[in-house]
């Protein structure tokens, strides 16, 4: 059973406040009978809805995977008009983007109506990995990567441990791939800058076992129903989070050693 207005925003007709107006002006029928009640529970597959006299159903469920190009929002709303994501895949369907990623930056974005898939993605408690690829300019200091690992102090908090997994030096650019399952506004960048570090580009390449891997920049596909087999793994009833180790202090200091950029002949 679900809530009424719950059920109405899946089957497309608005908002899910939109749908509480829409209830509250006795608009909505429910086996025949008018419902103006917030919070009314329902079974959406057995009975019969109906708005302003028209049958109302959950829309099918659909799922796109989409390269973010730099310059583009993840919300459906936009007082300043900027360029949506939404916007990119032709599909009327009420769909919303699922692990944002801000206007900066690129990289993998799923799209999808499936509220359940939404909560596993982005609830913390699901540790959903994302992965990213970053560019970061100046030295780096074995303790600033130990540091990121470990998680630093934001406003809301600590950071939950982050897995650094390679680090790549290209003259003062370092080529940095990591993974969290944190999905904090600007995490990353404000990460980087709890450690002096300042990210000039980043990309996320990979959402659980999602992967960007043959979509160019803008491009999109619908995902496989085997690539979300993930998302029933995390709703069985006997999952639980798995505790994080943390890192051992120092490990990078031997492995950047080893990838210092070559100096320049004079």
């Amino acid at each position: 059973m679900q809530r009424l207005q719950k059920v109405l925003a899946h089957c497309g007709v608005g908002s899910r406040r939109e749908c509480e107006g829409i209830i509250e002006q006795g608009r909505v029928e429910v086996n025949g009978k008018v419902v103006t009640r917030l919070g009314t529970k329902v079974n959406p597959e057995h009975d019969g809805i109906r708005v302003d006299g028209e049958n109302v159903a959950p829309e099918r469920r659909v799922y796109y995977l989409l390269h973010k190009p730099r310059g583009y929002i993840c919300t459906n709303r936009d007082e300043r008009g900027r360029q949506r994501v939404i916007d990119l895949i032709p599909d009327d369907r009420r769909i919303y983007t699922v692990g944002r990623l801000d206007e900066a930056s690129e990289g993998l974005v799923l799209l999808t109506n499936d509220g359940a898939l939404t909560n596993i993605v982005c609830h913390p408690r699901y540790q959903v990995d994302k992965t990213y690829r970053l560019e970061v300019r100046g030295r780096i200091d074995p303790k600033q990567l130990d540091r990121i690992e470990r998680g630093v102090w934001l406003a809301e908090g600590r950071s939950a441990p982050a897995r650094v997994r390679r680090v790549d030096r290209k003259g003062d650019r370092n080529l940095i791939t990591l993974s969290v399952w944190e999905g904090r506004n600007r995490e990353l960048r404000r990460i980087f800058a709890k450690v002096a570090l300042r990210v000039t580009r980043l990309v996320r390449t990979a959402i659980g076992p999602l992967r960007i891997d043959g979509l160019d920049v803008g491009a999109y596909r619908r995902a496989d129903p085997s690539e979300l087999a993930f998302a029933r793994e995390c709703m069985r009833d006997n999952w639980k989070p798995q505790p994080v180790a943390p890192p051992e202090p120092g490990r990078w200091a031997e492995r950047l050693a080893r990838t210092r950029a070559p100096r320049r002949s004079r």
